[in-house]
């Protein structure tokens, strides 16, 4: 298990399952959670996986608001190798995704996939909750432009950037 600070992170046991609560209130397009205890496979083939399953279905296009705040506890390995599948299989049903949390070890790992991602990510402290849920419920379809939007620190540059002059 890598600490995050708090004593949370990837832990590799199963002893205590979590689960993701579905919020409410939100757009059809919206798939809101906030995830509680520690996140196991289960709750990924049981829950979210199904969950988003059903709105591209329904929707196409998805907005996730994902909330990792006191109450998460950390990821088993099958869970993390089932949201690892998850962005995969689903890499371009996203249109936006607003990742909320304090944890360190996830904004890391957000500020590192992000350029990775097709769909427009922004990273939330929980202290702004509020900006995120307004943010994931702006989008809408008729704004969709294709254009990659990664609210990190630091970007990769593009390897012709890197090039030297001849």
């Amino acid at each position: 298990m890598k600490p995050n600070g708090h004593g949370k992170g990837i832990v590799m046991s199963d002893k205590k399952s979590g689960h993701f609560e579905i919020l409410e209130g939100f757009p059809p397009d919206v798939v809101a959670i906030s995830a509680i205890g520690r996140i196991d496979r289960a709750a990924y083939e049981k829950q979210l996986i199904p969950l988003i399953e059903e709105h591209v279905a329904r929707e196409g296009k998805v907005n996730l608001l994902y909330i990792l705040g006191p109450e998460f506890e950390g990821y088993t390995a099958g869970a993390a190798w089932d949201d690892a599948k998850l962005g995969l299989l689903h890499l371009t049903d996203f249109a936006r995704i607003a990742v909320v949390s304090d944890i360190e070890w996830i904004r890391l790992a957000v500020k590192m996939f992000a350029p990775l991602l097709k769909s427009r990510m922004r990273l939330f402290h929980l202290s702004e909750l509020d900006q995120a849920k307004e943010w994931i419920q702006a989008y809408r379809p008729e704004q969709d432009d294709d254009k990659i939007e990664v609210a990190a620190d630091h970007k990769i540059p593009p390897l012709e950037d890197m090039t030297p002059p001849t």
